[in-house]
């Protein structure tokens, strides 16, 4: 009883010790960033941001608690104390790995049950932004290495496509060395992808889609001797 009497009263001096200003609303503590009050009536009443939200004055919804890299904490430096589990450093926010090699993988984290997310590839997460980006933008310093190939050995260019324009190509495409219907995709240039035509179609570069095998130099015959419609053992000529 004693102890539920002294917090009783610690929770009301910090709520005199705020005054509401005449409009009802939260009002955001001045040294807390996830703390505020809610005044209704004159009467504040101190609050908490869930663990890993801060508060924000400038959002408009009833809901003022946002994620930290959305929000100006300024001078408001503190923080409560943090309620973490085994890959959520505190309950609610996005996360790099534990490993700092890893840069590709974070973790969203909600009410302290961690999502694990992958960077599209070539990306890295940047933990001041909560989002995947360039490398040279996140950073990052140790991050591993990934060896990128496809299973038959294709590895993407490491100098950049660019188009007719001089701009860089986002997702380059390039043509199987011996099967007309496969192609390659590099993801951002630099993951691969062994992607192949539906069946009576081929590859071609120039269009850089499928097409039909007579618009194709060196691909006429592809599907020539099938009765199937699949291809026979032959190689691109």
């Amino acid at each position: 009883m004693k102890v539920f009497i002294v917090l009783a009263a610690v929770a009301a001096l910090a709520n005199a010790q705020f005054k509401c200003p005449n409009k009802d609303g939260q009002y955001p503590d001045d040294q807390q960033c996830d703390k505020f009050y809610e005044c209704v009536d004159g009467v504040a009443t101190t609050k908490l941001c869930p663990d890993g939200l801060v508060f924000d004055p400038t959002i408009r919804k009833i809901n003022k608690c946002d994620q930290p890299f959305n929000v100006d904490c300024g001078d408001r430096t503190e923080l409560q104390p943090a309620k973490p589990t085994t890959q959520c450093p505190r309950r609610n926010g996005f996360f790099a790995h534990p490993d700092a090699s890893v840069c590709n993988i974070f973790y969203n984290c909600i009410e302290g049950e961690a999502i694990e997310v992958k960077c599209t590839a070539g990306l890295h997460f940047d933990e001041y932004s909560g989002t995947c980006v360039w490398p040279d933008s996140a950073g990052r310093q140790g991050c591993l290495v990934q060896e990128r190939k496809t299973k038959d050995g294709f590895e993407c260019p490491k100098e950049p496509e660019k188009d007719r324009q001089g701009q860089q190509v986002a997702h380059p495409k390039f043509p199987h060395p011996t099967d007309c219907q496969r192609f390659y995709v590099c993801l951002n240039g630099v993951e691969p992808r062994d992607l192949g035509c539906q069946v009576g179609e081929v590859y071609n570069e120039e269009l850089e889609k499928c097409d039909a095998p007579e618009n194709v130099r060196g691909c006429e015959d592809w599907y020539k001797d099938s009765e199937d419609g699949a291809p026979t053992p032959k190689s691109r000529s």
